[in-house]
């Protein structure tokens, strides 16, 4: 077959011109008409005749309906341009077509979709509707139908699995089925205590990272995960007690380690993190804010590839680490794709990913795949893992989604254990057979933008937090003794409470001015003790109580840190009086006693300027 460069056709007869006789002869068989030419020029101009008369309609009529879904498209849509993969995944399944890279295949039919298509370019170039027909089309071809992304009220419940196995007694391939369970975790509250729980870690202490990669070690990462309300994605029942089987390993403790350092709220000091300012202002103000501020940081940083977090693809740290792409185009690209997802609705990962082919709102995880691989370094390359979508596409999506945009609290999920994850994307990749898994994101099966998460994409302009709950009973009394009465503490509060309060007993805790100021002096908001003792409390606060927090209010409010400042000695009361009210140095400095100046550091510029003006100066760097 003969082929073309040129990347579009004005006319059917261009389009003609392009095949063989032998294409020709059995294109004019589809067509009604006695006359069978054999000269090419011949052949043309009686199948373009035809095709630009009246019998047009009829031949479009005949068509199936994938088939007319095909040919709308082009004529709407893309510009004259057979989209095969964006086609397949919009409709779910190919038109009926001859496969035209076969060369062999003389006896083959035309298809009937050969009298409207022609192929140009090379094989991977898109199959062209001539701009003629595509006019005469319009007449009476509707519209093809409006891309739409599925969604649903409720998350899947379970997940069917799907088991093939080869039986050496009866010598036959076995196929059986089952139903797993998925399990559903709501982020959007979870996500705002787990901030403030691991800011409290850190503010102890207690979170260390590599200094070198600035990622949390296993003993960190188990410090974590109690803290979290309801603990990581995966519990340990979860993990395989088949050492055969990789482990599944953390997702929130390790996100929330990079989550808060992109996010400028922690900084590494030594082998530990300690709270910046910014870490500082965040125990006291509400987490959703912090939360955005996160988000808007971790989608422009160079932090982390999460590509990374897939470690059976091998080889990112060497050659192919050149020709991996921009991950903030990658991010960039699917959160628009989530903001194209309707809030409060379940939307399975698949349809998701389908969607983005058919909208072309896909995204390249690598320039050069075929230097990726699975297992060792001479074998399982991922020559296969190019186009538009491949396992590369959703790994790295699976963990944007699962790790950071559901921890953060954007996204509830519904997920299942990778290992019962579909092998067929990746079980063809040579070493991928001695995979539990690809990545431990592969569970992941159905997602929902939730309030906080439209906030935090700018689909909502305000945001209101869901009242906090918990499962523990307090008596709070008089005497200020915080007494449990009822289910243990989950980590998390029991840490706020050793935060605020000083523990008598094993069940008793008691309000200390000394401790509820000294945690406000760290950063830590007051009222949200307050509220969560209002909550847990089995009664009312007693007047006490509700002074105590008023009095610790206003004492940690009476006085403001206005920064860092220089005491400067003068010669004499009368020179101190003299510059202190002075119009060119007055605004810039106190007296402090009778021959003493107080200049803050960010006001000692301008007041050497005057000071100089007024004749006089002082040596710099003392003090």
């Amino acid at each position: 077959m003969a082929t073309s460069n040129l990347l579009s056709l004005k006319t059917a007869a261009e389009g003609l011109n392009i095949r063989t006789v032998d294409d020709l002869k059995k294109i004019l068989q589809l067509l009604p008409i006695q006359t069978r030419p054999t000269r090419k020029a011949e052949l043309v101009d009686t199948i373009a005749g035809y095709l630009l008369g009246a019998g047009l309609k009829t031949l479009w009529q005949e068509l199936d309906q994938l088939q007319q879904a095909a040919v709308a498209e082009a004529v709407y849509l893309t510009g004259g341009r057979h989209q095969e993969e964006q086609f397949r995944a919009k409709y779910g399944a190919s038109p009926k077509w001859h496969d035209r890279s076969s060369s062999y295949s003389y006896n083959r039919p035309a298809a009937k979709l050969d009298l409207f298509f022609h192929p140009v370019g090379t094989y991977t170039a898109p199959n062209l509707l001539p701009e003629d027909l595509r006019l005469k089309l319009k007449a009476f071809v509707p519209e093809p139908k409006t891309l739409t992304l599925p969604s649903s009220e409720q998350p899947p419940q379970t997940f069917r699995v799907e088991h093939r196995y080869f039986d050496y007694q009866k010598r036959q391939s076995i196929e059986t089925e089952h139903d797993v369970p998925v399990k559903c975790c709501h982020t959007e509250q979870v996500a705002q205590q787990d901030l403030l729980a691991v800011l409290r870690l850190i503010h102890l202490g207690k979170i260390s990272v590599s200094d070198k990669t600035l990622m949390p070690n296993k003993a960190t990462l188990t410090t974590i995960a109690p803290l979290l309300q309801g603990g990581d994605y995966y519990s340990e029942a979860d993990e395989p007690d088949n050492h055969h089987l990789e482990p599944i390993g953390a997702i929130k403790p390790f996100a929330w380690v990079m989550l808060v350092q992109v996010g400028g709220l922690a900084s590494l000091d030594g082998k530990k993190l300690q709270l910046t300012k910014a870490g500082q202002k965040a125990m006291g103000a509400p987490p959703a804010t912090a939360i955005q501020s996160i988000w808007k940081k971790w989608l422009k940083t160079t932090f982390l590839d999460e590509l990374r977090r897939v470690e059976s693809i091998k080889g990112q740290t060497g050659k192919a680490k050149r020709s991996l792409t921009a991950v903030s185009g990658r991010r960039a690209l699917i959160v628009e794709a989530l903001g194209e997802c309707p809030a409060g609705e379940w939307v399975a990962y698949d349809d998701l990913k389908r969607y983005m082919i058919a909208s072309n709102q896909t995204f390249d995880v690598s320039r050069n795949p075929e230097y990726l691989y699975i297992s060792e370094p001479g074998y399982g390359h991922l020559y296969e893992a190019g186009g538009s979508w491949s396992i590369l596409q959703d790994a790295y999506m699976k963990c944007f989604l699962f790790e950071y945009a559901a921890t953060l609290g954007l996204l509830d999920v519904a997920y299942f254990t990778p290992y019962d994850t579909p092998r067929g994307d990746f079980d063809h990749f040579w070493g991928a057979d001695d995979l539990s898994f690809l990545s431990r994101y592969d569970g992941l099966l159905a997602f929902r933008l939730n309030p906080l998460g439209a906030f935090c994409l700018g689909l909502a302009d305000t945001y209101t937090a869901a009242p906090i709950t918990t499962e523990s009973t307090l008596r709070v009394l008089p005497n200020l003794d915080i007494v449990m009465t009822g289910a243990p503490l989950n980590p998390a509060e029991k840490l706020m409470m050793e935060t605020f309060a000083r523990q008598t007993a094993d069940a008793v805790w008691k309000l200390d001015r000394e401790v509820a100021l000294k945690a406000a002096e760290a950063g830590h908001a007051l009222q949200e003790f307050f509220d969560f003792l209002s909550l847990a409390s089995a009664e009312a606060l007693p007047n006490t109580v509700e002074q105590f927090f008023a009095d610790c209010r206003s004492r940690s409010q009476s006085l403001q840190d206005l920064g860092i400042a220089k005491l400067i000695a003068c010669a004499d009361a009368t020179l101190a009086a003299q510059i202190a009210h002075d119009s060119r140095t007055k605004k810039y400095c106190q007296l402090a006693g009778e021959r003493h100046l107080v200049v803050l550091l960010d006001q000692e510029t301008r007041f050497r300027n005057g000071l100089r003006k007024l004749g006089y100066s002082f040596p710099m760097g003392n003090g």
